[in-house]
């Protein structure tokens, strides 16, 4: 286990364990609506130098696909453009899905991964905040190659 601060933290973690996936590979992330997209954005520009074609499917319901892309001097972001999320090399499993009132069953990602993927079983990625995988059982429901899971504070000053 290693541990990081803040959000350069956050984001080289990620970074880091994407680094044995192929340039220009496929990235499918799966999170819940509204409240996953920043993050899978932020993600997205963390990797924005390795070519890779990255897709966003909402509550992991596969037809709902869509493209993430570069919008220049705004940053990546979710377009209301389909994409192909079949054959990906890396699918990122975003912890607002494994929340009760946002997301769905564990057993809806893991079919959406088994119907994704191609010949070679696709890199899984868990990326959640607040132990959130642990503290709903999905830790142990879903075959994850690497967790990130990320504390907050938050300080109100006057």
């Amino acid at each position: 286990m290693e541990k990081r601060s803040g959000i350069p933290g956050f984001t080289g973690a990620f970074r880091d364990t994407m680094a044995d996936i192929k340039d220009g590979a496929k990235v499918v992330f799966t999170g819940s609506v509204a409240v996953c997209t920043p993050f899978i954005e932020l993600l997205a520009y963390t990797v924005r130098d390795r070519g890779f074609e990255m897709l966003y499917v909402p509550r992991a319901v596969a037809e709902e696909a869509r493209r993430i892309k570069k919008i220049e001097n705004i940053g990546y972001s979710v377009v209301d453009e389909k994409g192909d999320p079949n054959n990906p090399s890396a699918v990122v499993v975003l912890g607002g899905l494994a929340m009760p009132k946002f997301g769905c069953p564990p057993e809806d990602v893991i079919r959406m991964i088994e119907e994704l993927s191609g010949d070679e079983r696709p890199r899984v990625i868990g990326v959640g905040f607040m132990n959130i995988f642990e503290r709903q059982g999905w830790d142990k429901k879903i075959n994850f190659d690497r967790l990130i899971d990320t504390t907050m504070e938050v300080m109100i000053k006057k």
